[in-house]
């Protein structure tokens, strides 16, 4: 577990403690053609176990070069990282996606996406680092995730909480798949479109880039919604944004605004606010999670979960628990991927499912401590209420 976050006690650690199918081949020669275009593409090629009769694959088997990138961080980050051009994007998800992976082969390919994007607890993420998160989610794009991986791809996406929120939609400004310390530091105001609070020294995958005349793109709340279907995967990003709402919280000043932002005025010498763009980050925090509760409403009523209470008992089993801000500010800015991480306040206090009740749990707790002004406190409820029930009724 990484260091920092909350303690049992409520109070925090300063941390710096520490839907489209695949489409299936239909004839063995055309299956025997892509083989061997792989071989000729990446060292990694997979082998293909076929069945006895019919047309299509039984399963794919996870080559041994593979699965020992899982045990070798330096090298996974090395096979993932697709370039600031992009062009070694095939490579990667020709090593990732796989529809039916023999036995154990989606864990590994799991395991090798988090050996190759995560940092070490109170490290940085590097460039290399960043730009593999982001070719792992674009490699999944409009891309069926076997049995057994989402774990793994739904811990890339908490590791990279704060790059996977303020996504909106592809920019033109994006230009590479991710940003140095350098391109993602502060401007002189203190504003950087990268998001808030963040570590110096942090790469940071930028999702929002998509390549000129080309294909591939990242969403991240486009996989977070294939992620969904899998209770393990939905309690790891449901886990992360609630982390992320106490870590976000216990840095802002006693009136709700962001410490670091020091906004030129206006022409008339008025003062801009210094929260606008911490509204909009609790915006989009609170997004993901009302969004997280309407998939599991759409899931259920679809039948892709069958048994609604056992999907809510596993993902109860795999909640760590709850998160509380810290009664005080905190100054320190830490790695992203020390975010989610962070150590819970306790057990699970009411229903685990009503979103917007745990929200409202840690926010109103962190108003009471901070003694934040009635008016800001009433503000931000409203915020979170407002996108809350967007999200939640919101048709996809």
């Amino acid at each position: 577990m990484r260091d920092g976050g909350a303690a049992e006690d409520g109070t925090s650690v300063d941390a710096e403690q520490p839907t489209r199918p695949l489409a299936r081949l239909r004839k063995h020669w055309l299956l025997t053609s892509a083989v061997a275009l792989a071989v000729l593409a990446t060292a990694t090629a997979v082998p293909v176990v076929l069945a006895d009769s019919g047309d299509e694959p039984r399963c794919q088997e996870i080559p041994a070069s593979t699965r020992a990138l899982a045990k070798d961080p330096a090298a996974a980050t090395r096979a993932l990282d697709p370039g600031d051009e992009l062009t070694l994007f095939g490579a990667v998800r020709d090593l990732l996606v796989h529809e039916n992976p023999c036995g154990d082969g989606a864990e590994v390919l799991g395991r090798v996406v988090e050996a190759a994007t995560r940092a070490p607890d109170g490290k940085p993420h590097t460039l290399a680092q960043a730009r593999g998160a982001y070719a792992v989610v674009a490699a999944f794009d409009d891309t069926e995730v076997p049995a057994g991986l989402a774990p793994g791809l739904a811990r890339l996406l908490a590791e990279y909480v704060v790059d996977a929120n303020r996504y909106l939609s592809p920019d033109d400004e994006a230009y590479t798949p991710a940003a140095d310390a350098t391109s993602a530091a502060p401007d002189d105001t203190g504003w950087t479109t990268y998001g808030r609070f963040l570590a110096p020294g942090e790469a940071h995958a930028d999702f929002e880039h998509a390549q000129p005349y080309s294909s591939v793109g990242a969403d991240p709340e486009a996989l977070m919604a294939e992620l969904a279907k899998d209770p393990e995967a939905f309690a790891i990003l449901y886990d992360a944004q609630r982390a992320y709402l106490a870590y976000y919280l216990e840095r802002l000043t006693r009136a709700g605004a962001d410490p670091d932002h020091h906004p030129e005025p206006d022409k008339d010498g008025t003062p801009r606010p210094a929260d606008t763009w911490v509204d909009i980050d609790l915006e989009h925090l609170t997004d993901r999670v009302g969004t997280l509760m309407n998939l599991r409403a759409r899931y259920a009523r679809e039948g892709t979960i069958p048994d609604l209470a056992a999907f809510d008992r596993v993902v109860q089993q795999h909640t760590r628990g709850t998160y509380r801000a810290a009664t005080r500010q905190l100054s320190s800015r830490p790695p992203m991927g020390d975010i989610a991480e962070r150590q819970v306040s306790g057990p699970v206090a009411g229903d685990l499912m009503d979103g917007r009740h745990q929200l409202f749990t840690v926010l109103d707790a962190w108003a009471k401590a901070r003694n934040v002004p009635p008016e800001r406190a009433s503000d931000l409820r409203q915020l979170i209420d407002d996108r809350y029930v967007r999200a939640l009724w919101m048709t996809f």
